[in-house]
Formats: C-alpha cells, structure tokens, sequence
C-alpha cells in the first residue's frame, strides 16, 4: 500500500506560524505549516535509511514534482521508484528532467548515509528502461553497508541549498576561482562549461529569455505550470508539491481575487503580463553561466547528471553563489526546438546531450527561505 510520506515516518507537528491579531491579517502574513515539517524532522529516525531519506527529500526537481517512491520492504535497501502520477508531459515529454531530479535524490541519499558511515551502492534501473518514457519498473536498488570514508563536506550545504529566482546584482561579479570550485563539484561524468565573459552572458541571457516566453506563450506548456501553483498556505499545506506562491503578496491577491489560475492564463490580464515581466527580470540578470553535458542520453547517464547537478548547487551554496537553472531552452517539444537546437550547438559542438543550464551571481543580501513545501511516498516501510 502507498501512503503519504507525513503519515508513515511521522513528519507530523511544529512548522512556522507567524499570526497577527485576526482574521485577513493573519491570513496573510501566515506561513504554510504541514508543508515545511520535512526540514524541521531531518535526520530524526532510528532506521539510518529513513534518516538519510530525509534528507534526500530535500533534493532539486522539476517544478517540485517529488516524483519518488520508495521501498523499504528488504533489510539495508532502498528501492527507488517514480510516481508516474507526477510527471511533466508538455514540457518533459520524454521524463528525462524528471530523472535527473530522481539523481538529485540519490546523491543527497548518499552524502547523508556517508555521514554516518554507510556507503550507498546504487544499481541504476536494474530492470531495464524505455528512453521514452519512465515506467513502474525500479529507478535504483540501492544497498547500505559501513564504510571507512570520509562524509563529504558538501553534505553540510544540503538544508540551506535553494534555488535563487530573483534579479542579480550586476555590479558584483563572481570570482573565477570561485566558479571553477563549483564546476569542479562534479564527480559523476558530467562535463561542466563556465563562462562568465560578459558578451557571452548576454548573449546567454537573450536566449534564456526567448525560452522562457516561448514557454508562457505556449498554451499547453504555461498551463502545466499553471496548474501547479499552489496558491497561499491552505494550498501549500494541502498539496506541498508544484510551485508555491505564498507569503504575503500572494495571500493578499488571493483574499481579494486578483490572483487566480484562471486570471493566469489571461493574456491580456494583469496576472499574466506581471508574471513574464518578472520572469524576464530574473532570467536577463546573471554574471555567469554554467552548463553540463553528459556522452549519451540514456537514463544512467540522466541520473548521474542529476547527481552532478545538485553537487553544483551545493557547491554554489557553500560559495554563497545564487543559482537557477534555465530549464527551458532545453526542453524538448517541438516549439522549443530551434533554441534546443542553438544550445546544443554553442554547449556541446564536440557532441553530447546539455542536461542543464544555469545562471549564476549574487542576489540579495538578506536571501530568500531556503524551505520548499515537500513530500513523499513509502511502499512497504
């Protein structure tokens, strides 16, 4: 039986509240509760792979999908499964960012079990996979036995690791050494490009830009996104998943109705033309770029970029680095396809797949929360 990840390992209790007197003002200055507990809860279970799991939900995937499943039912094992109830068809038709957000899971699985002394053996789809398409079968079997070496230091970056989705501070660069410490975070075969001159980042940008509104301007694809949004706390705490527009700008347009999913899909309407121009103003500010390309496109090699992937960001995050990936320009529907195309050209020309794309620079001095709303399922715990 599948049950909800805060019922089987008790994520249950605490969560941040801040409650002004009454009524409207509370409601808009609360924060989601139920959603957050998983950053709160840790690390705090007897069984060492829940404890490691834990962390592991805190790991980067599209749209917040968490599109994990796991089986405990074998002693020192965990088996990792996708949830094809959340997939992402019109912008990852062919699951392949959903994979390297299932790599993203594994890697912080074994940096935290590496903190305690346990190594992660981990058997990629062992029975096969469809390059079209993730099925029912395993993602990863994956076997925990002590070892003698050494945590890895980036595993201390895993409960501040966030994605930064805010305009940059132009005037502050990026030190070089600092971007090759980060590139050089990959262990897993990625091969990672840097660039941080600065007619290349604009040029980067540019295209960036050109996804992002190819994406809006598709119906079927902004809509996707659209039916993810989770709008103020009572949304949040009800389906910590998808993209969450809370705090008190978005719970003030959702008390007074001017923000809605309907009013999104407008084109003509003030919800709309405010969400591309924010969009627009975080895409087209970076002092950076990085990008990994993997040999081939097979499901392994997605789950290793995955792994690469959030090594980088917590390498970023070590660095106080802001960070978003651009995920657009390589999706993989045929209105994106001439900017897929381009990217591959530019990124990879000696050959291979682009499995991300990233800006970088320094945002805010005061960042935003680290937390994103999460959840999981367990088979047979």
């Amino acid at each position: 039986m599948t049950v909800s990840r805060r019922k089987s390992i008790a994520i249950i209790g605490g969560g941040c509240i801040f409650a002004a007197a009454s009524g409207a003002g509370y409601a808009v200055t609360r924060k989601p509760g139920k959603a957050y507990e998983p950053w709160d809860k840790a690390g705090r279970y007897d069984d060492p792979r829940m404890r490691a799991l834990s962390y592991a939900l805190l790991a980067p995937n599209p749209h917040n999908r968490q599109p994990w499943v796991v089986d405990l039912s074998t002693a020192d094992t965990v088996t990792l499964y996708v949830d094809t109830d959340r997939l992402l068809p019109h912008t990852d038709p062919f699951n392949r960012q959903i994979t390297i957000g299932l790599g993203c899971f594994l890697e912080v699985m074994r940096l935290a079990a590496l903190e305690e002394g346990l190594a992660v053996a981990i058997d990629l789809f062992p029975e096969g996979s469809d390059v079209q398409a993730l099925d029912g079968r395993p993602v990863a079997r994956c076997s925990f036995s002590p070892t003698s070496a050494q945590p890895d230091p980036l595993f201390q970056q895993v409960p501040f690791r966030r994605t930064l989705k805010e305009p940059y501070d132009m005037t502050r660069l990026v030190p070089r050494s600092a971007l090759e410490r980060v590139a050089a975070a990959a262990i897993h075969g990625s091969r990672i490009g840097i660039t941080d001159d600065k007619d290349e980042v604009a040029a980067f940008c540019d295209l960036s830009a050109e996804a992002f509104l190819i994406e809006f301007r598709t119906e079927r694809t902004y809509k996707e996104s659209v039916d993810l949004f989770r709008i103020g706390h009572k949304e949040v705490d009800a389906n910590p998943d998808g993209i969450d527009l809370s705090g008190p700008l978005f719970e003030t347009l959702r008390l007074t109705g001017l923000f809605t999913r309907e009013n999104a899909m407008d084109r003509d309407g003030m919800s709309y033309k405010s969400g591309e121009a924010m969009v627009l103003a975080n895409v087209t500010t970076a002092v950076a770029h990085l990008w990994q390309v993997t040999a081939d496109n097979s499901r392994q090699s997605q789950i290793r970029a995955g792994q690469d992937w959030v090594r980088i960001n917590l390498a970023a995050t070590a660095e106080g680095i802001g960070l978003q990936p651009l995920s657009q320009g390589l999706q993989e529907y045929p209105e994106m396809a001439e900017i897929y195309d381009a990217l591959h050209e530019t990124l990879a020309p000696e050959g291979g797949t682009v499995q991300m794309w990233c800006r970088l620079g320094y945002g805010p001095d005061v960042p935003a929360s680290p937390r994103w709303p999460l959840e999981a399922k367990i088979l047979n715990a």
